[in-house]
C-alpha cells in the first residue's frame, strides 16, 4: 500500500505526486525543509519546527505557503491517512515554479512549492544504537556560510556520510577553523567533568529543536551547561560525547577518529538526557 503525502493542497497516492521541472527547489536547491517525529502517533516539538521553518522562510524572502495552524491541520491528516505511529513527517517549502529558468528569483506571485510525507520507522524510540553508541570521523567544513537557515542543500552533508560508511562509521563530525561546528544531521556535544559542552548558536550550525530542548532539560535537571566551542582532540578526551536531532532525539557517540570517547561505552548523561527528553516530549505530544 503506497503512502499518501502532500503536494500543493491535495493528498495524493506517492505514486501520482509531482512537481514542475522548473521548480526551482529541484533547479538551485532554493527551498528549506523540517522533519517532525511522530510518536505514538503524536507531533513531537511540532510548534518549534513551525517556528524555525517560518525564521527560514523569511531569511530567504520567501512567502509561507499557509499558517502554521493550516500546517498542524496536514501534518494531522497525514499521520491518519497513513496510520503512522512512529516516525518522521518531512515537510519542504520551495519558492515555487517560474515559466523558465533564471537566477533571479521570479514574481512575489509565484506560489510556493509545499510537499509533506511521512516516514514510518516503528522503532524510532527503540534504536538499538542508543545501547551501543555511534562512532565518528572528522571532515572539514565545506558548506555555505549559513548553515542556520534549514536550507534543502544537503550535498556535502550526504557526502560526509558516505566518507563515515565508507571509514566503517555511522557519522561525521565537520571541523571549521579547529573546532567542531556539527554533525552532518546533527548537533554535537562532549561531556567533561559532568558539565556539558556544545558550540554556541551562530550562522556556522543549525539551530537545533532538539537541541534547544535537550538544553533546557539539562539545565532543569541541574546539569551544567556550556555553550562554546571545542575541538577534536578535546572530544576524544571528553568523558562521554552525543548527538541529538530530530530523528535520533539524544545518541551517545563513543568514537571520534578511531579513538574511543570515555570508556568507549554510552554514557550516564547521554543516557539520562534520553530518557528525560523522551519523556518529557511524549508529555506535551500533540
Amino acid at each position: 500500500m503506497s503512502r499518501t503525502v502532500y503536494v500543493n493542497g491535495e493528498y495524493l497516492p506517492e505514486e501520482q505526486a509531482t512537481v514542475s521541472v522548473f521548480d526551482r527547489g529541484f533547479l538551485f536547491a532554493d527551498g528549506v525543509y523540517e522533519v517532525t517525529s511522530v510518536l505514538d502517533g503524536k507531533l513531537i516539538d511540532f510548534d518549534g519546527h513551525a517556528k524555525r521553518l517560518k525564521r527560514s522562510l523569511g531569511e530567504l524572502d520567501m512567502a509561507e505557503p499557509i499558517s502554521s495552524e493550516d500546517l498542524l491541520g496536514v501534518h494531522r491528516e497525514l499521520v491518519r491517512r497513513n496510520d503512522l505511529v512512529h516516525g518522521m513527517i518531512y515537510l519542504q517549502v520551495t519558492r515555487g515554479a517560474a515559466t523558465d529558468r533564471d537566477f533571479a528569483y521570479p514574481s512575489k506571485d509565484t506560489k510556493p512549492t509545499l510537499i509533506l510525507f511521512t516516514q514510518s520507522k516503528p522503532s524510532l524510540a527503540n534504536n538499538p544504537m542508543a545501547d551501543t553508541g555511534m562512532k565518528v570521523i572528522s571532515i572539514d567544513d565545506q558548506r555555505w556560510g549559513r548553515r542556520d537557515i534549514k536550507t534543502v542543500q544537503l550535498l556535502y552533508p550526504s557526502m560526509g556520510k558516505m566518507m563515515a560508511k565508507a571509514a566503517g562509521c555511522d557519522d561525521a563530525w565537520m571541523v571549521e577553523d579547529g573546532a567542531v561546528t556539527e554533525g552532518t544531521s546533527n548537533n554535537a556535544y562532549i561531556v567533561k567533568d559532568g558539565k556539558i559542552i556544545t558550540r554556541h548558536l551562530g550562522t556556522e550550525i543549525l539551530h537545533g529543536i532538539t537541541r534547544a530542548a535537550v538544553l533546557r532539560f539539562a539545565r532543569e535537571a541541574q546539569m551544567q551547561v556550556e555553550e562554546r566551542s571545542f575541538t577534536i582532540a578535546e572530544a576524544q578526551e571528553a568523558d562521554e560525547a552525543f548527538i541529538t536531532s530530530a530523528s535520533t532525539f539524544v545518541m551517545p557517540v563513543v568514537e571520534i577518529d578511531g579513538e574511543p570517547v570515555g570508556d568507549g561505552v554510552p554514557g550516564s548523561v547521554a543516557k539520562r538526557l534520553r530518557e528525560i527528553y523522551l519523556d518529557e516530549s511524549r508529555k506535551v505530544a500533540v
